[in-house]
């Protein structure tokens, strides 16, 4: 369907549109007895403490919902709408690592600039009220090179990381102390007057703690001492730790949380649940696998139900962009897209608004949460309640372990049915307020419009990437096969490996095969520079990577040159300082005879490539080197590729399709958007990514530079310009479903809303009565209003929101007595 800039296309059926008033922020704090209720901004207050049930803020106990978001994956200019959206989703604090590699990436010298500007980024939170879990690690793996850790840290003499080791503690010790000596400098722990709440001191470390044995356990207690010693006024937090020394809280990380977590390990901590994963983070060669807001809003009811759980923190709330060199080992370059808010930014429908309907319902019985007194019994075989309840009120989660069948339960003389795989929550032990497994939240699609085609050959200038063949020449040199992480520092994927050979020819003419093993991610043969092959591992293979193959020598003196790239670099497992990488063995097989293993020859080492040395992605870099034409070129491995385009009008998000190319690294007016890798097909066929995000802050109004590396091949012909919206809206709820506590209806209601400021320019499908299907295949079923199309236009036409009651009366009469009818409709 045709979509106006700044209109939206819609259907509708018997589904209801629509999103409730905005909601006041979740910051506000519960009281009791009459306590006051504070803003999370002011003056001096005291500590942050903690009992058995929650977090203590201003003297109560408050029931917390959070979200992650990375500031180094967006921009200072996006972080304002992500943490606007965040709030309106019903969030009362945004959790962030801190990442030492981007603030330290030379000892000594820091880096707050930009979008490592962690300072803004925190004020900004603070602006809009709520606030900041702060996880300072400073080890924190999150698909994040190298675990967080600047790469000199690995040449410190006699360093192990994350142990009782004295060279780690100290280099530990120091940046974690600058870091909190920094938000005391601005003002930004909560007693006094900021934003922070908790922060959190290494990450996940049971995971690898058996590999340190009484090493592990000391260090342990070292970190948590260290940290509790700077003494911020608000508690510390270890995720994973089942072991974590008083005062620091063990907190949960996981997908069901509720059914995984032992709990807290002392009867005064509550349980916090610091990474709720709302889908699986996308490596390259797989397909994207979302978890439904169904499944996530089930996890979240059942851990706050069996575990008195107060604290739940969405892993990730925004993903964002990995821009550069920075994702981990295969890691794609966006980042949990599938996200409640995606890479660009935009709210993911139905789960951020399913996640929205969850948290009112649970801060609307926030006394009896964090006050009333808890108890649970069987509904059934699959069936149980959880009870909380004091003097004046009650709450209860009803949970159905069942995945296929509706049980018909009794709950205080209440006759209820329970969907499959769900739990209800009971407002006053009462009334139904929220079902986890009905989404009355509208969906919404996203589509990425070409605005721009690169395929006039003439517009394109082109430079070869020169292979080394001089050993002589080379940067480093040695009688061995160097570390390729030792060697490049990890500022460059790629290293070149430079030898000689001199070949005598057989007699009989037998066949050269030279055989290659390599523990790199890619790599790339070339014998007196002609390409000969390469070879790539994957994610979940084997750590070696294995190529033979045949080739052709010269008599007497050849050149072997090879290409070792790594993927990014690992982020996680025990000991990351001994983990070695690049070419492991190199030799050469004619016929039958024994191998010529070249390991211990003269081997000469560059690294990096010419191009990324002198900067030739950048504007001044550019001119440095001579750019040819393309007419008649092959599209081979190693090729730079340069053009300019103009920048999209409006404000929809910006991408570059890359689907035609192979391999490499994106800049935007020298800014790096990151690698793609679109030649390395998923199950399903397609590339794991082929959108790739632009920032409009990386844009200039006209005239934008694009600078291509292509390492494997492609055709930068088939690239385009695209732009991202949502476009389509659908709502489907049902009569008998709870009103949204969103909004003002007293009725169950469709709502709809365009994002971006666009309108509602058309309705596709609509009907009240029992439509069949649901928000991407929908028809007419045998029950249907005729006045359907026109109520729902009159009502949402022009507008960039609406609202439609699930009732009779909407619809001028009840098309079929007798039957549960449901509202319908898209845009």
């Amino acid at each position: 369907m045709a979509v106006v800039v700044a209109e939206v296309v819609a259907v509708a059926a018997l589904l209801l549109i629509g999103m409730a008033a905005c909601v006041p922020s979740a910051a506000a704090a519960v009281g009791r007895s009459g306590r006051c209720r504070e803003a999370v901004a002011g003056c001096a207050r005291g500590e942050v403490t903690y009992d058995h049930r929650a977090l203590v803020l201003g003297g109560a106990r408050r029931m917390l919902f959070a979200g992650e978001m990375h500031y180094p994956r967006s921009t200072p200019e996006m972080w304002p709408k992500l943490i606007a959206k965040a709030k309106e989703g019903g969030l009362d604090v945004i959790q962030t690592y801190v990442f030492w590699n981007v603030h330290e990436p030379v000892q000594g010298q820091y880096n707050f600039e930009g979008r490592y500007d962690l300072v803004r980024f925190i004020k900004e939170i603070q602006a809009q009220g709520l606030y900041v879990s702060l996880r300072i690690g400073p080890f924190i793996e999150a698909e994040w090179k190298y675990g967080g850790f600047p790469f000199w840290l690995h040449d410190v003499p006699n360093i192990t990381f994350r142990s009782d080791n004295g060279p780690f503690k100290k280099y530990m010790q120091r940046f974690v102390t600058y870091i909190v000596n920094m938000m005391k400098r601005k003002g930004l722990y909560y007693p006094q007057g900021g934003p922070i709440i908790t922060s959190q001191i290494e990450n996940e470390y049971q995971m690898v703690e058996p590999a340190f044995g009484s090493s592990g356990q000391r260090y342990v207690r070292w970190a948590a001492s260290m940290a509790v010693n700077l003494q911020t006024g608000v508690p510390w937090t270890m995720c994973k730790q089942n072991d974590a020394p008083d005062p620091v809280i063990n907190t949960c990380n996981g997908l069901i949380c509720g059914e995984t977590f032992a709990g807290p390990n002392s009867v005064n901590k509550p349980a916090l649940w610091t990474e709720n994963w709302t889908s699986r983070y996308l490596i390259y060669g797989n397909d994207t696998k979302l978890r439904s807001p169904e499944d996530i809003a089930f996890a979240v009811a059942f851990f706050i139900a069996r575990k008195n759980g107060s604290y739940v923190s969405y892993y990730m709330y925004h993903g964002g962009t990995n821009f550069g060199r920075y994702a981990s080992s295969y890691v794609t370059t966006n980042y949990y897209d599938g996200a409640p808010l995606d890479e660009y930014g935009l709210i993911w429908q139905p789960t951020w608004g399913h996640l929205r309907e969850l948290h009112a319902a649970v801060k609307q019985s926030s006394e009896p949460l964090l006050f009333g007194t808890y108890s649970n019994f069987s509904l059934g075989q699959e069936q149980e309640a959880h009870i909380f309840e004091t003097e004046s009120q009650c709450v209860a989660f009803l949970v159905n372990f069942d995945r296929h069948r509706i049980p018909d339960v009794i709950f205080r003389n209440i006759s209820l049915q329970l969907a499959p795989k769900s739990i209800s929550i009971l407002s006053d032990c009462k009334r139904v307020v929220f079902e986890t497994a009905k989404v009355n939240a509208q969906h919404g699609s996203r589509t990425a419009e070409e605005v721009q085609s690169f395929s006039d050959i003439n517009t394109w200038k082109a430079f070869k990437e020169p292979i080394p063949q001089d050993v002589s020449k080379a940067m480093y040199t040695g009688n061995k096969l160097f570390e390729h992480l030792s060697s490049t520092k990890d500022e460059t994927d790629y290293l070149w490996y430079i030898v000689g050979y001199e070949y005598t020819p057989s007699d009989d003419g037998q066949p050269v095969q030279i055989n290659f093993e390599s523990r790199a991610h890619i790599l790339h043969a070339f014998v007196n520079n002609a390409y000969v092959g390469r070879i790539h591992g994957s994610h979940d293979g084997p750590a070696n990577i294995i190529l033979n193959t045949n080739i052709s020598l010269n008599e007497g003196a050849n050149t072997i040159s090879l290409l070792s790239a790594m993927v990014g670099s690992p982020d996680s497992g025990a000991h990351m300082e001994r983990r070695v990488f690049g070419i492991r063995k190199v030799s050469i097989q004619q016929g039958q005879e024994p191998e010529t293993m070249l390991n211990n020859e003269l081997w000469g080492y560059q690294v990096g490539l010419f191009g990324e040395r002198n900067n030739i992605y950048t504007q001044e870099g550019s001119k440095g080197v001579e750019w040819t034409t393309i007419n008649n070129l092959a599209y081979s491995p190693l090729t730079w590729y340069k053009t300019t385009f103009s920048t999209p009008a409006g404000n929809d998000a910006v991408t570059l399709n890359l689907t035609g190319m192979g391999k490499g690294e994106v800049w935007i007016n020298g800014e790096s958007i990151g690698r793609y890798w679109v030649s390395f097909r998923a199950p399903s066929g397609n590339p794991s990514q082929s959108l790739y995000h632009i920032p409009r802050q990386f844009l200039n109004p006209q005239d934008n530079i694009l600078v291509i590396f292509e390492e494997m091949g492609g055709d930068p012909q088939l690239i385009t310009v695209n732009t991202v919206s949502v476009t389509r809206v659908c709502g489907n709820v049902k009569e008998l479903s709870a009103p949204s506590l969103q909004s003002q209806d007293k009725e169950p209601a469709v709502e709809l809303w365009c994002q971006e400021g666009k309108q509602i320019s058309a309705i596709e499908f609509a009907s009240y009565g029992n439509p069949v299907g649901g928000c991407r295949n929908f028809g007419f079923g045998r029950c249907h209003a005729g006045s359907s199309e026109s109520v729902v236009k009159q009502a949402c036409l022009g507008k960039s929101r609406c609202s439609v009651p699930v009732t009779p009366a909407e619809f001028r009469g009840d098309p079929c007595p007798g039957i549960q009818k449901s509202l319908l409709f898209t845009y």
